[in-house]
């Protein structure tokens, strides 16, 4: 006897999802990075991530109040926007700067387009972006992983008052007496001199750069985790790593010794935590399957092209940011056809 078919009105829910549970796996996927972020460069960075979340939580909670929604803290979303931003500056980045940089992050990428749901790009960036443009000086500033005394002294410039001159770190490291110590990131030790750290190295994070950037290892399998939980579409930092492998491979081929490995690629700058943590921002992201797929190539393609053309040693924040702002469009395309309906254009 054959079974009878269930007919039933929409919607069709597999099970409980709500924002709050989503935001909540986020915040704990990004916990082991601040571990380590904090284990690798000491005080400074927990400081920093507290300041970024800090007034993340705050500037959302005011403009909340100021436009009568309540209590919006409790969606956890504000959280992970200053846990990222916080793990997208220098570790020895000043606190007043990273405390400007959470609430331009909050006030102009969310609360200025309605909250959460409305926000044309991630807030985090936004963030990042004005204190790049803001501060040039302060977030290209590098300090070396694993410094001795990093849980009992803060990086010189940390404490830097505002509208002073950050505190210079030269005289701090040649204290250290550190072997090797370049005072630049292996993005900009590739671009401008060639040279290309060892790929262990690079992928495992023992390298100096961003407080939460460094180890590729970690925030692939915190990603894949968000991923197998249903937490995010995998569409997405698949599409973005595998455009970017795509685009550095032909080049890499053409001229080794000038170009990167597309291994290199992947592995160093922000590559990594732009793909599976801000291009897959819900909000700002597609949300058709094929809309996931473009929408990511163009991500990594344009890092890629920035990284190896344009001025700057990274190109993850521009890149998803240009992405956000095409991303409705990206949808519009790429809607499936309404059963029953004709193709635009045909009789």
């Amino acid at each position: 006897m054959a079974k009878g078919i269930e007919i039933r009105t929409s919607p069709h829910l597999k099970r409980v999802m709500s924002v709050e549970r989503i935001m909540r796996a986020v915040v704990l996927a990004l916990l082991p990075i601040c571990a380590f972020a904090v284990y690798q460069f000491g005080l400074s960075v927990l400081l920093l991530l507290l300041t970024t979340t800090g007034v993340a939580v705050a500037t959302e909670w005011f403009f909340a109040r100021l436009s009568g929604q309540g209590n919006t803290i409790s969606d956890w979303s504000v959280v992970i926007t200053g846990l990222l931003l916080g793990l997208t500056l220098p570790p020895g980045f000043p606190l007043w700067m990273a405390a400007v940089a959470a609430f331009i992050g909050v006030a102009l990428g969310k609360a200025l387009f309605g909250g959460l749901g409305y926000n044309v790009m991630n807030p985090a960036l936004v963030g990042r972006a004005f204190v790049q443009a803001a501060f040039p000086v302060a977030i290209t500033t590098w300090t070396p992983a694993f410094a001795p005394g990093r849980f009992t002294e803060l990086i010189p410039s940390t404490l830097t008052l505002p509208f002073m001159q950050p505190q210079p770190v030269e005289d701090w490291i040649a204290g250290l007496q550190l072997d090797a110590w370049t005072g630049a990131t292996p993005l900009a030790l590739q671009k401008f001199q060639q040279i290309e750290l060892p790929p262990a190295d690079v992928f495992t994070g023992m390298i100096a750069g961003s407080a939460g950037e460094t180890s590729a290892l970690l925030i692939l399998l915190c990603g894949l985790w968000l991923a197998w939980q249903r937490m995010l579409d995998w569409r997405i930092p698949v599409s973005v790593m595998v455009g970017a492998a795509l685009v550095a491979m032909p080049f890499w081929l053409m001229d080794g010794t000038q170009y990167p490995s597309p291994w290199f690629v992947l592995s160093s700058g922000g590559l990594m935590l732009g793909a599976w943590f801000m291009a897959s921002d819900m909000v700002a992201s597609p949300v058709t399957a094929r809309g996931a797929i473009i929408y990511g190539l163009f991500i990594g393609v344009l890092t890629v092209l920035i990284r190896l053309f344009g001025g700057l040693v990274e190109g993850v924040m521009y890149a998803i940011l240009l992405a956000n702002a095409v991303g409705p469009l990206i949808s519009s395309w790429t809607q499936p056809r309404v059963y029953g309906s004709k193709v635009k254009g045909s009789k």
